[in-house]
């Protein structure tokens, strides 16, 4: 005999993760700044559904680093930290800069993998319309890709965890510098160090790279050293 509410907890999961991807757009479009209070019953009343959704969507939030939850204080759109884009950007430049050296080593497939990213990022720059959400993920999984250079599912995954960390501080960056035109040229510019063989040349672009966006990341947000 089936079960009378067997689809019941597709729907709701269905309509849990609308509420996050609205969220994340209002996020990544900057209209709801770091800091700013996600109050369950306030998002309930404007989306259009039941507070236990908006709860499951901000629990979803929470564990990608792009909200925080705090006792007594609720949830909060995160607020990133000087200490710790720095640390995430020193953490960057060992496995990426680990991938980039060993990108005559690399089979083709992992090769081709940098160049499809790459190119994935590149035409939504240049198309123009795309969202501030599509441009940061496709960004982030390009830098991604240059860890998969390694070989390494492990080094993969530290990456991975690493770019959940710092998708929130890129989108606001791009957002207010709305630099997203060039950092698809620098990327191409990686990228043709790479394919010319220029393995010092490539390495030291991608050092100066993320010292560069590092030190973006704290001045576009106004972060200062403790």
């Amino acid at each position: 005999m089936s079960a009378p509410f067997g689809t019941l907890h597709l729907e709701l999961s269905s309509t849990v993760d609308r509420v996050a991807q609205e969220l994340r757009r209002a996020i990544f479009d900057g209209e709801l700044e770091s800091g700013t209070p996600l109050r369950e019953m306030a998002l309930a009343a404007s989306l259009g559904v039941s507070r236990p959704t908006v709860r499951e969507a901000l629990t979803l939030l929470v564990a990608e680093g792009l909200a925080t939850r705090e006792p007594n204080r609720g949830v909060h759109v995160a607020t990133p930290e000087t200490a710790s884009v720095r640390d995430v950007c020193a953490a960057r430049w060992v496995l990426e800069g680990a991938g980039v050296r060993r990108w005559l080593e690399a089979d083709e497939e992992q090769r081709e993998q940098v160049r499809t990213t790459l190119d994935a990022y590149t035409s939504a720059v240049h198309r123009g319309d795309a969202t501030y959400q599509e441009l940061n993920e496709r960004h982030l999984t390009f830098h991604v890709s240059l860890v998969g250079l390694t070989g390494s599912p492990r080094l993969v995954a530290m990456a991975d965890n690493l770019v959940v960390e710092l998708k929130l501080a890129l989108a606001q960056v791009e957002r207010i510098r709305r630099n997203a035109h060039d950092e698809a040229d620098n990327h191409t510019a990686l990228v043709a160090l790479l394919e010319q063989g220029d393995i010092p040349g490539a390495s030291e672009f991608l050092r100066q790279h993320l010292i560069d966006a590092e030190e973006d990341i704290i001045d576009a947000l106004g972060l200062t050293d403790a």
